[in-house]
């Protein structure tokens, strides 16, 4: 069951201290998530989030398969130019500012990861 749900991925990985384990973290979060059932309405990436839907990332996987199962990623244009990933997007689409304000708002709940 999807729900109206909007998680926001701000950074690559999950928690603050070591990168790896951040990473093995957040790549294991959204292999729950896709296996729970309870999937987010969106997930929008942003800052150093942009990374995790980008080729090599460890969360790519998961990732795709929540795509499949409908759940839509969007990406910050911005920050994908600021990291120079443009072209290394694997997953999802790539979406403005305004575009994150508006989902923001009309999601029933937001989750800050």
């Amino acid at each position: 069951m999807q729900r109206n749900t909007l998680i926001q991925v701000t950074q690559n990985g999950m928690g603050t201290g070591s990168e790896e384990l951040g990473l093995q973290l957040i790549t294991n979060y959204f292999k729950l998530l896709d296996a729970d059932g309870r999937t987010p309405k969106i997930i929008v990436f942003y800052n150093a989030g942009v990374k995790l839907i980008c080729e090599n990332s460890p969360s790519l996987e998961a990732l795709q398969n929540l795509s499949k199962k409908g759940v839509q990623l969007l990406a910050c244009k911005t920050c994908l130019d600021y990291f120079s990933l443009a072209d290394k997007i694997k997953v999802g689409t790539v979406g403005s500012m305004p575009d994150i304000i508006t989902l923001q708002a009309d999601a029933d709940k937001v989750i800050n990861l």
